[in-house]
């Protein structure tokens, strides 16, 4: 199961005790305090890793705790710090207040560090607290309670082009075509139930990320099918590909699959339609297609630098596909 959301209780660890203890040797005539401190309570420290792409660690680590510090010893030893607790989340996570919704801290790069909970100061022994005046002091100090909350973390994959269509569009399979990842593919509604994410290499190393989310029906805002609940995975994104079924092989046709995604899209965010798009126009490689493109085309007037005509089964038009997915990506750096 693929988790983007998760409501986690953390808390830092609690520091030390001091303690109370004294010097008592048999040929030394002056003894004297010598308890010594707690340690510092671990502090719990999230951090985002590359390597990662979804929360599925936390699926059954819903309560999270650093360690304690150890408490002081005689002859003046102080005590262990406890082992901070370093989570690793997926780059593109964000940490909420699970009560407000307000947003704490967002982390985009690999390697980000935040420090959420502080680990509490450890007890002073009484030793510490010996003075000219006060030679014997008989009493110390407990360690300090580390701090706590509750966050839930949410993911928003973080990549260069998101992939927008219907159910059996070929999403899946263009994604395939495109960046040589493997996914699920096949003939039914909702094959897609958890987002994807490839990637594009280009000569000089560098790599442009696509996420493909799961589909979009009619009145998805309002929870039906998958509801939106993964759209926001394309919220990053700098460049939308609007995958439309060419063939009407369900009954529809891109015309209309257009409308409906743009519209979903609005209710969602309407910031997304003002991101830079281009239309994929797939499946030209089936009979009922021509139609369907003709009549897209008389509807919709976009320029031959925006609409796409492929067949990602047959791998048709691919490679002018990316040759503009490139282009347009290094134009919004």
């Amino acid at each position: 199961m693929f988790f983007d959301r998760v409501v986690v209780d953390i808390s830092a660890g609690k520091g030390g005790n001091g303690v109370v203890a004294w010097r008592r040797e048999k040929y030394i005539p002056k003894g004297g305090p010598t308890g010594g401190n707690g340690g510092k309570g671990g502090s719990v420290t999230l951090q985002a890793d590359i390597q990662l792409s979804s929360l599925d660690w936390f699926r059954n680590r819903r309560i999270l705790k650093a360690e304690n510090g150890v408490q002081g010893g005689p002859n003046c030893q102080k005590g262990r710090n406890g082992k901070d607790l370093i989570l690793k989340v997926p780059c593109g996570t964000l940490i909420k207040d699970s009560k407000t919704g307000e947003v704490l801290h967002d982390l985009k790069e690999d390697g980000q560090i935040v420090v959420l909970c502080q680990g509490g100061k450890g007890g002073r022994g009484n030793d510490s607290f010996k003075t000219p005046t006060n030679r014997a002091p008989n009493f110390s100090t407990d360690g300090q309670p580390g701090e706590a909350c509750q966050v839930e973390l949410e993911l928003k994959l973080i990549a260069d082009v998101g992939l927008v269509g219907y159910p059996n569009a070929g999403k899946s399979t263009l994604i395939s075509a495109l960046t040589h990842v493997r996914v699920k593919i096949a003939p039914y509604p909702f094959t897609t139930l958890h987002p994807n994410i490839g990637y594009i290499q280009l000569q000089n190393y560098t790599r442009i990320f696509i996420a493909d989310i799961p589909g979009i029906i009619e009145n998805a805002h309002a929870n039906k099918g998958l509801g939106f609940e993964f759209l926001r995975h394309i919220e990053r994104t700098k460049l939308l590909l609007f995958i439309l079924d060419a063939s009407g092989i369900d009954g529809r046709n891109p015309s209309d699959d257009y409308r409906v995604l743009r519209q979903e899209l609005k209710a969602f965010n309407p910031d997304l339609l003002e991101r830079p798009f281009l239309v994929v126009l797939n499946k030209i490689d089936t009979l009922e297609a021509e139609e369907h493109i003709q009549d897209f085309k008389k509807q919709y007037a976009l320029g031959e630098d925006t609409l796409f005509e492929i067949s990602a089964t047959e791998k048709l038009g691919i490679a002018p596909l990316v040759e503009a997915i490139i282009k347009k990506v290094d134009s919004l750096v």
